[in-house]
């Protein structure tokens, strides 16, 4: 899975199993997830043509689910708890419930599960939405347009997805901190050129840490002058053992080690990246050697 964003779209690029609440829904495979901002006084009469225009407008496969949000996609709350991410856009206006915003939720593993369990993230989602707007004391559970797709890529690992299970805790866990994070950044109207990217870190206790590179305590952890606008490897796990190595965690689990791994950091390699978003890492890692 990988994710970036133009103007007025984010894109998840992958290859998922997936079940969606929202326009032309269902459970299907999909290439592509998106959710897409509409300018003020969009026609909503045909938002599923509208799906079908953005996804031609970027030469996307027809194998996709999309979203349509009044949110500007710069204020997506992106929240990776190990492997599942989660993707939140949250506008709450405080008027009569016909006009109430939207709350979008996209939910990836890079676990498998069965169609089951991804209907069951589903239920996991919109019961922390809840959660979540009745801390902040708001009296709903949501608004009317709200959508949820839940996603997988990978071998099946998970049967079930309930709140107690591996899956279940890290999305409620996520959206917990995300719809809060996703409102303020709404209120707060946040001109941001890219999401807001938080991660559940065990480095000295358990805790949720918001990275954003001109605030990083870190840098430069690799070089002088290097890029960090890929801090995150948005190709992670590659597996390609010239970058990195499979280690063991400290549940004995294998995780991906590309601590040593400065292809992206390269200035150049991550300014081809961000303009060219669907290249592979060994059209970069060959432009790399070109030099």
């Amino acid at each position: 899975m990988r994710y970036f964003t133009d103007t007025h779209t984010l894109f998840i690029r992958g290859a998922f199993r997936a079940a969606s609440t929202g326009i032309n829904g269902g459970i299907s495979r999909v290439s592509t997830i998106f959710n897409h901002t509409i300018p003020s006084g969009w026609d909503h009469t045909e938002p599923g043509k509208e799906l079908e225009k953005i996804a031609a407008g970027a030469g996307l496969a027809p194998t996709f689910f999309g979203m349509l949000t009044a949110v500007p996609v710069q204020q997506c709350c992106v929240l990776q708890y190990d492997f599942v991410t989660v993707f939140i856009t949250a506008g709450i206006r405080r008027e009569p419930p016909e006009s109430a915003g939207t709350i979008n939720i996209i939910v990836t593993s890079s676990e498998g599960m069965v169609d089951s369990a991804l209907l069951e993230t589903i239920m996991v989602a919109t019961e922390a939405k809840a959660e979540a707007l009745a801390a902040l004391g708001l009296p709903l559970s949501g608004t009317p347009t709200d959508a949820v797709i839940a996603a997988c890529e990978g071998e099946v690992k998970h049967r079930y997805a309930g709140r107690m299970t591996d899956v279940g805790h890290r999305v409620r866990g996520a959206i917990l901190l995300g719809i809060p994070e996703a409102i303020q950044r709404h209120d707060s109207e946040v001109q941001e050129h890219q999401p807001s990217f938080f991660i559940f870190s065990r480095f000295k206790g358990e805790h949720w840490v918001e990275w954003t590179p001109h605030n990083c305590a870190y840098y430069p952890c690799h070089f002088k002058g290097q890029s960090c606008d890929f801090c995150y490897c948005p190709f992670y796990p590659c597996g390609d053992e010239s970058l990195g190595q499979w280690s063991s965690g400290s549940n004995g689990n294998k995780v991906w080690n590309c601590a040593r791994c400065t292809l992206l950091h390269e200035p150049e390699n991550a300014s081809y990246l961000k303009k060219f978003p669907l290249a592979l890492p060994a059209e970069i890692k060959a432009k790399h050697k070109k030099k």
